[in-house]
């Protein structure tokens, strides 16, 4: 990357506390993935799931990757989060009914903030030459 060029944000990030629990359904679960939940039955919490229990949309957006499991949105969500960061933080509670975190005593929060406008531009610049 020339110095010039901004650097790219990732979209969705993890906290340690997050990355460890993430660690833990892994161990019993095998390969998972999330999918940040529109509303409806649990909120708009980040759901947990064993990747051959979810059958994602050709159409859903993959934002990145946190403790080895992809994260994912569908296209109307993601129209309402794109000017964000996401972070995937954990705290005392129940998880969503059909997340793997539930029962742990723990549940996976998403909390975000909006990029900068040099990170912004970054993003684009970046995600213009992925799509070309």
């Amino acid at each position: 990357m020339a110095s010039s060029e901004a650097h790219v944000p990732a979209r969705v990030l993890a906290t340690e506390p997050a990355l460890e629990l993430i660690a833990s359904l892994r161990a019993k679960y095998g390969d998972v993935l999330f999918h940040q939940s529109g509303g409806c039955c649990d909120g708009s919490a980040p759901m947990c799931f064993g990747v051959n229990d979810y059958l994602l949309s050709p159409d859903d957006v993959r934002l990145g990757e946190i403790g080895g499991a992809g994260f994912y949105m569908s296209p109307s969500q993601f129209e309402y989060w794109k000017h964000t960061q996401l972070m995937i933080d954990v705290v005392p509670g129940m998880g969503g009914m059909f997340s793997l975190e539930n029962g742990t005593g723990k549940r996976f929060l998403t909390r975000s903030r909006v990029f900068t406008d040099d990170e912004a531009a970054a993003l684009a610049t970046a995600e213009g030459r992925a799509a070309g």
